[in-house]
């Protein structure tokens, strides 16, 4: 199937994009995995850029000028579909506790030292910008102006600019009125990956096959760094309803609160309190505590709703950057463009959002502000202070004295049809530091180096910046699937590598350190989840380097489904237990038409000058270099052994006797 523009997402940004770029004259599908999953669902409309109190001036602009949109847009929404959005220009009202301190005893006191929470003057106005005012509320102002406040409000901002829309019936007309114009809806639809080549996204892979384009727009929310190596995270949102009862007068509460870690939306017959914000992943279902901290936060602010019947919990999940800013405009690749990221504000950036990202793919003209939401911002430039990670045959530094050519001919390593010239592998975990890892790499001499690919992806301790420590010219990534416990997981992750990989600049990079491990106590891989999940990667493209029990049947197997090496481990993952596999590794390298690499348990140099010594073509150490008390020696001294090892399996091991053999000649000896 071929489209003009195919969106993936579809949530009410990846909606709004396409009936912008549909009403602009273009042929638009959206892929939608679960229409009621989008983080939509989890919104209560607000749309409060004041409110939320917005210090980065780059967002506040964008969120001020989305909300000047919101008038006309749901007005046009409306009369395309004749059906409400909900939309409510009702101004928001943030009260203050007493202790609050923060913005609202600074905006009394701003204000010019009258009014405040103690003051004689009932309203102070304190613009936070000439076209978006302030109103600072004092107590028996704030009290007057919202009925039934709690006791220990003692004040209030009121951002009357600030607004509201009906979430879930503004999805529902972008849905009906992306239907009626011709938009093309497929739901049900899970994309597994890119396709790309040389710069461009030629495909996207999917559980209903492939789906091909002109252009591409990831718009996934949440679930974005499935796709993409981008620094989006999952920030679960629980929510509540509650039912104004039938005693109670018509809407007693008339105005968005926005409290301290609380709001309390009135939206006809109930109230929406919401919400709290968890870095959980994607993990499902309200929970007590959750739902209790809300209810009690919202007691405190509106005392009389703990006499309202619950009607309804709910649970989204949104999609959070590092600096909870959104990610837009163009990619890596020509034609791919973000639109996510959204975190809080996707409902509010809705409007802006459709209109920035049509401009950008159908006129190339990228609104000036968009410069300040790219993704490059989340990849800064290694310090020049930092040394960069290079082969010793790239430069002389004084770091150390590069090894003299091998004495005797050898065969340069092959792996996917690229060369290398060191025979050692190095990982990036367990380091104490970037720095050492840094020096680590550089004292080695290696030229592959393999990355965690969901450890970079959720920040983990000891990979903080870690894509950005390391000078990839030099070096050649190899992600891996550590942590997969599946096929499925493993084969999601492998194509997430891929992608961090071409982000970084190695557009032809598909090689994968398959890792499969389901058992967490010994961490031994599993045989048949990496033999599928190998099958279906290779199918795919990728140059699989799977890492496996020194199995040597399973080892013939996988080079027959056209694996790049096979990865026997000498022994469990950061044991140090040295070779414990000798026979069967032995077997395996006999046998093998492809690269052998030895990998894990090696504990010592003297380990890896044996398992080179056995005939291995490259080893892969990690363990052994970053917890030595001197990684970087650690890491010289392995190099030193890995070249010895292959000089003396190539030099040939003298002949092993059961009787001894004097060194020196007994003929021509000086007698008495």
């Amino acid at each position: 199937m071929t489209s003009e523009i195919v969106i993936i997402g579809g949530g009410v940004i990846g909606l709004a994009i396409a009936i912008e770029l549909k009403l602009r004259g273009t042929n638009v599908t959206v892929l939608c995995r679960d229409f009621q999953a989008a983080a939509t669902h989890a919104a209560a409309g607000m749309l409060a850029p004041d409110a939320e109190n917005i210090t980065n001036e780059a967002m506040l602009s964008l969120c001020w000028r989305s909300r000047a949109l919101y008038p006309d847009w749901t007005r046009k929404l409306e009369e395309l579909t004749g059906l409400n959005t909900g939309y409510r220009p009702c101004g928001i009202l943030a009260p203050v506790f007493a202790e609050a301190g923060g913005r609202g005893d600074e905006g009394a006191g701003g204000a010019g030292g009258a009014g405040g929470a103690g003051g004689e003057k009932l309203i102070l106005s304190s613009p936070s910008s000439p076209s978006s005012p302030a109103y600072w509320l004092n107590k028996e102002a704030i009290h007057q102006y919202q009925p039934g406040l709690g006791a220990e409000v003692v004040g209030g901002w009121w951002y009357p600019e600030d607004a509201q829309v009906d979430n879930k019936a503004l999805a529902h007309v972008l849905r009906t009125a992306a239907e009626s114009i011709g938009v093309e809806l497929k739901d049900g639809i899970t994309v597994e990956g890119f396709l790309q080549q040389q710069g461009q996204v030629v495909g996207v892979q999917t559980n209903a096959g492939i789906i091909r384009a002109a252009h591409y727009v990831l718009a996934s929310g949440a679930w974005s760094n499935e796709l993409l190596p981008l620094p989006v995270v999952p920030r679960k949102g629980q929510m509540l309803s509650v039912r104004i009862p039938e005693f109670a007068p018509d809407l007693p509460l008339k105005r968005v609160l926005f409290g301290q870690n609380i709001y309390i939306v009135p939206r006809c017959d109930r109230l929406i309190i919401g919400a709290t914000s968890e870095d959980v992943g994607f993990t499902p279902n309200n929970t007590p505590d959750g739902i209790q901290k809300l209810l009690q936060a919202a007691i405190r602010l509106y005392p009389q709703l703990k006499h309202y019947p619950i009607q309804e919990f709910w649970w989204g999940f949104r999609p959070a950057t590092p600096d909870e800013l959104p990610i837009l405009g163009t990619s890596h690749c020509q034609n791919l463009t973000f639109a996510t990221g959204h975190y809080r504000n996707g409902i509010l950036l809705t409007p802006v959002t459709a209109a920035l990202i049509a401009d950008l793919i159908l006129e190339q003209k990228p609104d000036p502000l968009l410069a300040d939401f790219h993704y490059s911002r989340f990849q800064s430039q290694p310090s020049t202070s930092t040394p960069m990670l290079t082969h010793s045959a790239n430069f002389s530094n004084g770091h150390h004295t590069a090894i003299s050519p091998l004495p005797i001919q050898d065969s340069p390593l092959i792996i996917a049809g690229k060369t290398f010239q060191s025979r050692l592998m190095t990982g990036t975990g367990k380091y104490r530091s970037i720095e050492e890892m840094q020096q680590s790499v550089i004292a080695s001499d290696c030229q592959i180096v393999t990355v965690a690919v969901r450890r970079v992806q959720t920040k983990a301790p000891g990979h903080e910046g870690l894509a950005e420590a390391l000078d990839w010219t030099k070096i050649w990534m190899l992600p891996n699937t550590a942590g997969c416990q599946t096929a499925e997981e493993a084969i999601r992750v492998a194509r997430l590598g891929r992608e961090m990989a071409k982000l970084l600049g190695q557009e032809d990079n598909n090689f994968v350190k398959l890792e499969v491990i389901p058992d967490l106590k010994y961490l031994l891989p599993d045989p048949i989840g990496t033999l599928q999940a190998a099958e279906q990667l290779v199918k795919e493209g990728f140059a699989v380097l799977p890492y496996i029990n020194a199995d040597p049947m399973l080892a013939k197997r996988l080079e027959e489904v056209g694996c790049a090496t096979v990865m026997p481990l000498a022994s469990p993952i950061g044991s140090g237990q040295g070779l414990k596999t000798t026979a069967n590794i032995q077997i395996i390298i006999e046998n093998a038409g492809i690269p052998v690499v030895v990998d894990a348990g090696i504990g010592s140099p003297s380990e890896a000058a044996q398992a080179m010594e056995l005939g291995a073509d490259v080893l892969l150490i990690n363990s052994a270099i970053a917890l030595s008390p001197n990684p970087a020696a650690m890491a010289r001294a392995m190099n030193l052994a890995t070249v010895a090892g292959r000089l003396a399996y190539l030099a040939g091991r003298m002949p092993i006797k059961d009787y001894a053999s004097p060194s020196s000649p007994l003929t021509g000896t000086i007698t008495s």
